[in-house]
């Protein structure tokens, strides 16, 4: 163990590691119930998105463990899960495998670059403040999602989207709003786990009001199911060789999905693992995140694994920071993670039990945890707060994460060039922007020859 994890040199012992990793766990296997329902969403069945969640997450993070030496435990992101699914498939009409091979495309991508430095010097070149945006955007986004879910928020209500009268009528939203409570309580008390307690404390409150349900046939107990190994659809992006045809429509919309996957993932990655690192003391003489060359690595591999079994991209989780405060170290905490991950491959249908109205609240409640990230933007210059604002705006009311990095980084440009600022625009912002109002022109384009609605 020592010559593994270096215990002795990081100051930490194996009962503080075995501690720190299942405080992760139990800090983040919500996921475990609310990928599968939210990827469901997109025709996904549920018991194979169930355990490509689990073996992607126990991949991942054991990869995390002996490769990059972290306490830092990765699965499918939500966020991605929910542009995987309300963007991509119901929003722009695309299939899940072709989703799919977007995530595919995006890990190998990462791989490549994360062998090579490339990821590093992308990450360095992105605005700080649209990085700190798209997280809070995502928040908002999330929380939106799980309100709908939970049936708090609806459009009946003779408003644009307004909150219902909670009634016997409406058992799923006063469940739901239980839940919130209780995940509240738990995580203001620091509780270990509050969101999966506060999960599972929903779910037996929705036994008398009839939203939890369960079967005759119920067992606790079962063997994983198939996840969808190589499920992908690379046709929608291929070019017609016969015709000779060039399908800017199809492209133009798996290049949105790919970057938007793409950049994402570098900004959820990034700051979970600056924010372990600075939690931990996990930092180098240069003030640099230990081995995040292997960090990244990991988090690429996990993604190129997960899209393989047949779940969206995967990314470090910020409930790792659970873990750091338990003790957690080193990657033996990160091991004892993975192997949980693996365990929970046989508690499906208890997972499965677990209703809507219970999972609302920890989407809801994660908007909370990722909303920190704006006290970080600058909002007193205008050329870095205005941008960060649509970003922000413009996810969760175009109910699009895509859209609201598109008009974020457009809308950075041009505070940018008003504010005299030209020199503060990163290459890669200008190409981004660039690509982003081909991507509007396009569109327009379709619309105005009557190929869209």
């Amino acid at each position: 163990m020592e010559k593994l994890f270096k215990l002795q040199e990081r100051q930490t012992t194996i009962s503080k590691e075995i501690i720190g990793g299942i405080t992760t766990f139990l800090a983040m296997a919500y996921i475990l119930a609310v990928n599968p329902s939210i990827l469901s969403g997109s025709g996904m069945e549920w018991g194979p998105v169930f355990t490509a969640t689990a073996i992607a997450a126990a991949l991942a993070t054991l990869v995390m463990a002996f490769v990059a030496n972290l306490p830092v435990a990765l699965a499918p992101g939500l966020g991605l899960n929910a542009f995987f699914t309300y963007t991509v498939v119901l929003g722009m009409g695309c299939s899940w495998q072709l989703a799919l091979t977007a995530v595919f495309i995006e890990g190998v991508l990462f791989i490549i670059l994360s062998l090579c430095g490339v990821r590093e010097a992308i990450i360095r070149s992105i605005p700080e403040g649209l990085k700190k945006a798209v997280a809070v955007g995502i928040g908002l986004f999330i929380a939106i999602i799980g309100l709908v879910n939970a049936g708090i928020c609806t459009t009946d209500t003779g408003t644009t989207i307004g909150f219902v009268n909670f009634n016997m009528q409406h058992a799923t939203a006063i469940v739901a709003i239980l839940g919130l409570i209780i995940t509240i309580v738990l995580y203001t008390l620091k509780v270990p786990g509050a969101i999966l307690i506060g999960i599972i404390l929903t779910t037996i409150i929705g036994i008398p009001f009839g939203v939890t349900t369960i079967g005759e046939d119920f067992k606790p107990f079962s063997l994983p199911s198939k996840p969808y190994l190589f499920a992908f659809d690379f046709k929608g992006i291929a070019i017609d060789s016969i015709t000779g045809k060039f399908s800017f429509a199809v492209l133009g919309q798996f290049f949105v999905i790919f970057f938007t996957f793409l950049f994402t993932d570098l900004f959820d990655t990034i700051g979970t693992l600056l924010g372990v690192a600075e939690q931990g003391n996990l930092k180098d003489e240069n003030g640099e995140v230990l081995n995040v060359k292997g960090a990244l690595l990991s988090d690429a591999v996990g993604t190129v694994a997960g899209a393989a079994l047949g779940t969206s991209t995967v990314t470090s989780f910020v409930e790792s920071s659970s873990g750091v405060a338990a003790g957690a170290r080193t990657g033996l905490a990160s091991l004892v993670t993975g192997i949980l991950f693996l365990l929970s491959l046989f508690l499906s249908p208890l997972f499965f039990l677990i209703p809507s109205a219970a999972t609302a609240p920890a989407l809801i409640f994660v908007g909370y945890l990722m909303m920190k990230s704006v006290v970080d933007i600058q909002f007193d210059d205008p050329t870095e707060g205005i941008p960060a604002f649509i970003t922000i705006m413009t996810m969760p009311f175009a109910y699009s994460i895509s859209k609201g990095i598109m008009f974020g980084i457009i809308a950075y440009v041009i505070a940018k060039c008003a504010g005299k600022k030209v020199k503060d625009i990163p290459v890669v912002t200008w190409v981004l922007a660039v690509i982003f109002l081909a991507d509007i022109i396009f569109e327009a384009l379709k619309y105005d020859s009557g190929d869209s609605k």
